[in-house]
């Protein structure tokens, strides 16, 4: 009956877990990670938990706990130990980076872009560059709503342009 009583109570007090978890995790999937860990903890260490104490204060202790141990183990996975004579890598203050992939990235968007209509792409560079739906409609000398379709729908072949050249 002790061990009914104490997973009940486990229970009952998960509820109360959620927000607090949220906060220390700040995104709802380790919220849950982090949930299910604390509880799993409690069930293994049943025998360490002493009767008429606070079991939410015993379980936000096991979740601090648990949180901040991952995080010091995240952050010696991404210490980074230099063996070199020199210390070469923890010196280079130069980085390098390769644009190669966005310039692929950006040539296969221009491409695209040339295969969507006149009237849909001119509205929707205009829009990319920053000019309000009502500048737009002002400059073509078309009705508001029409902009809004017309970019809805470039937006639309775009992306399905774009889909097709990545599968």
């Amino acid at each position: 009956m002790k061990m009914l009583n104490f997973r009940s109570q486990v229970k009952s007090a998960t509820l109360v877990l959620k927000p607090h978890a949220v906060k220390l995790t700040r995104d709802v999937n380790d919220a849950d990670d982090l949930i299910q860990e604390t509880i799993l903890r409690a069930l293994t260490n049943e025998d360490k938990f002493q009767q008429g104490t606070n079991i939410k204060a015993w379980l936000f202790t096991i979740m601090k706990n648990i949180f901040i141990n991952d995080y010091r183990k995240k952050v010696k996975r991404n210490t980074i130990l230099d063996t070199t004579d020199n210390l070469h890598y923890l010196n280079s203050a130069i980085v390098t980076t390769n644009a190669g992939e966005r310039s692929f990235v950006m040539n296969d968007i221009r491409n695209a872009l040339m295969k969507i209509s006149h009237e849909l792409r001119v509205p929707f560079l205009m829009h990319y560059k920053g000019y309000k739906y009502q500048e737009i409609a002002e400059q073509l000398n078309l009705p508001l709503g029409t902009v809004k379709s017309r970019i809805f729908f470039a937006r639309k072949e775009l992306k399905s342009l774009l889909e097709n050249d990545y599968r």
